[in-house]
């Protein structure tokens, strides 16, 4: 059960990351975390970023729940 939380926080943390990108909210760019990355990268190419990252941590989120679900010994302690 624990697990599905740990999966879901990934769906959600890169959904968030996904919107942040797509929507180019100006409180997502102008964090301090964010700010470095956008003085590197361009506010463009932070945006790409945040996309990329955002699928690659739903995708993980999926896979991880799915290989959960289709075999539970997987995550076994």
């Amino acid at each position: 059960m624990r697990e599905m939380a740990i999966f879901a926080f990934f769906i959600a943390a890169g959904t968030f990351s996904i919107l942040g990108a797509v929507k180019n909210w100006d409180f997502f760019m102008n964090h301090r975390k964010a700010r470095r990355l956008v003085a590197v990268l361009g506010r463009t190419g932070a945006r790409w970023f945040y996309g990329v990252l955002g699928t690659a941590l739903v995708v993980a989120g999926i896979v991880m729940a799915a290989a959960s679900a289709f075999a539970p010994s997987f995550f076994a302690r």
